[in-house]
């Protein structure tokens, strides 16, 4: 290891000013690979002022793009026992290495629900869908859009925590896949945005590269004796964080101005 003196240099992005002490690459020797902290303090602030490319200041949406819609308490009754038969589901090994599981929350009329996964380690924990890194992205998409995160519903292909975050099993898929259309079939959303490769290929039952499903709609049958619903596939958050470019934020909010436009929401104004 070679020890370095270093001074402090002071960066400013969008989030404020970040302190790092380096007046050159940082090289820790004896490891795989030398450390370059210089490039670290780089790509943290782009990825700061990605995130901040997703935030609206003051967010303005007029009452008549926020329909009221009356909660039916027996819809809320029946979210709450199908939480307690999923939290109580032993159909795959999953459930004796959770700590919780994780069925969903959100506005029992939403609109719009995003169904992503699985849940991770923070979600495992606080019981949750997407309070990680991802989750602070998809609630600033989600304000983005002149929403808030009790506007809109959000859950899990999957309603336990694979470990270390592998890839859901098929079996596991076909345990869980029934919780999750019943959740669907009980809020009877307008649009469901599925994010990432392993929601859209579930729901839609395809193949296909989340690439050539994205920027479209398509449609889900959650029940064989209801018309279908549209569902827009696009990236999932945690792919974001590991591939940010001003591109792939635009993908994305392309696919949100899409399902905004189709329930109605205007762009929300920036102050």
């Amino acid at each position: 290891m070679e020890i370095v003196t270093l001074k402090p240099v002071f960066v400013f992005s969008d989030a404020g000013f970040l302190l790092f002490y380096t007046p050159r690459p940082f090289k820790i020797r004896g490891m795989k690979k030398e450390i370059d902290t210089t490039k670290a303090a780089r790509q943290h602030i782009e990825l700061e002022g990605f995130l901040a490319g997703f935030s609206v200041k003051n967010p303005s949406l007029a009452e008549a793009d926020k329909s009221v819609i009356e909660v039916d308490e027996t819809t809320v009754k029946a979210l709450a026992d199908l939480r307690a038969e999923v939290e109580g589901c032993k159909q795959c090994e999953l459930w004796n290495q959770r700590k919780n599981a994780v069925v969903g929350e959100g506005n029992a009329a939403a609109k719009i629900v995003f169904v992503g996964e699985a849940p991770g380690r923070e979600e495992d924990s606080q019981a949750r869908p997407f309070v990680g890194r991802s989750g602070q992205l998809l609630d600033k998409i989600i304000a983005a859009m002149g929403l808030e995160r009790s506007d809109v519903y959000i859950c899990n292909i999957l309603k336990c925590r694979p470990p270390d975050n592998r890839d859901p099993k098929p079996g596991e898929i076909e345990k869980c896949l029934p919780f999750l259309k019943r959740q669907l079939g009980l809020i009877q959303p307008e649009i469901i945005v599925a994010l990432g490769a392993h929601a859209a290929k579930t729901l839609l039952e395809t193949n296909k590269a989340i690439g050539q499903l994205r920027g479209k709609f398509h449609e889900f049958y959650f029940d064989d004796s209801q018309p279908p619903i549209k569902l827009m596939p696009t990236y999932h958050p945690s792919y974001l964080l590991r591939n940010y470019s001003q591109d792939n934020r635009r993908r994305v909010w392309d696919d949100m101005q899409k399902v905004m436009a189709e329930i109605g929401l205007r762009m929300p104004a920036r102050g």
